[in-house]
């Protein structure tokens, strides 16, 4: 494995993404230790890694060019989740021509913030749009499609829902998150802790069938939050009933969902996302459990070769 990078030493010299020079000696450690550096696979591929203001947050990013991109991929990743862990997703829209930009929310990854925690879901979103300005700034080529994994795939699916969709392209949902499972459970939980605890240890599970990647997150990744904030799962519950009673969109998404999924209510999510939105495309994996962005890659060619046929 790489050399472990240093997270604040990186933070500390980060520069605007928009004006932000090739990645330096720090950044490459970083690139490195999570398989982000993709010039051998992608010869003439071009990386940039800043950072923007928005909502109050310093917020990181990351981009790829590929030598003649023919559209762009905006990647929202998962809770918990960082940039760093959507490497076979990024290696995928390049050799599908796409250059990429993608950000870690507020409170994870590099980005500022209280760990793993938010004060509404509407922060996401205001995050999101601001990182559309960012693709603007930088002149990514259109269509932009959209690809987003659970919790990212929740704040795409709102902007899908609320906003003007111009310059959109196909969107990509991933096991996305609309209830978790054990929905009726967690409100309880939260309502009889939250005037007492403002977190909880976290319970690392095994959503997905690679055991290596299963391994990194839960000892070798030193982004990894540790604590579930009860201030997370109120905003969650504040936002479930804005997706549930959204109105209907002419928008088609591609959905793919894994049978397999303990994370969240996919059998209920399926029926609100097919009630909201207009002929959605859906793959089923039987096999396949949550984290679809890193399951075994037999599961994975099985989705990119779906999405790959539909975004040619």
């Amino acid at each position: 494995m790489p050399t472990a990078f240093n997270p604040e030493l990186l933070r500390a010299a980060l520069g605007p993404i928009v004006d932000a020079p090739a990645p330096d000696s720090i950044a490459k450690a970083y690139q490195a230790y999570y398989g982000l550096d993709f010039q051998a696979r992608h010869p003439g591929v071009q990386a940039r890694l800043g950072r923007f203001q928005v909502g109050g947050y310093e917020v990181v990013a990351q981009a790829w060019w590929p030598r003649e991109p023919v559209a762009t991929l905006l990647l929202m990743h998962g809770y918990y989740d960082h940039m760093g862990l959507y490497r076979h997703v990024i290696d995928w829209a390049l050799d599908m021509g796409f250059t990429v930009l993608s950000c870690d929310l507020p409170g994870h990854g590099l980005s500022s913030g209280p760990r793993a925690s938010i004060n509404e879901f509407a922060e996401y979103q205001t995050v999101f749009r601001a990182l559309l300005g960012e693709a603007a700034a930088l002149g990514l080529p259109q269509p932009w499609h959209l690809l987003g994994q659970s919790t990212g795939g929740a704040i795409l699916l709102d902007y899908l829902l609320h906003e003007e969709l111009e310059g959109i392209g196909r969107s990509i949902l991933l096991a996305p998150l609309v209830r978790p499972r054990a929905w009726g459970w967690s409100k309880l939980s939260y309502q009889l802790a939250r005037h007492f605890v403002g977190s909880i240890p976290r319970r690392f599970s095994d959503n997905s069938g690679d055991e290596d990647f299963i391994r990194f997150v839960h000892s070798q990744d030193p982004l990894q939050p540790r604590t579930l904030p009860t201030a997370w799962v109120g905003a969650l519950s504040r936002w479930v009933p804005r997706i549930e009673n959204a109105g209907r969109s002419a928008h088609s998404p591609l959905i793919i969902q894994g049978e397999a999924d303990m994370t969240v209510d996919w059998r209920h999510n399926l029926r609100v996302l097919q009630d909201k939105f207009t002929d959605p495309e859906l793959l089923l994996l039987p096999d396949a459990r949550h984290h679809l962005a890193n399951e075994r890659e037999a599961l994975r060619l099985r989705y990119f070769d779906f999405l790959r046929e539909r975004l040619r």
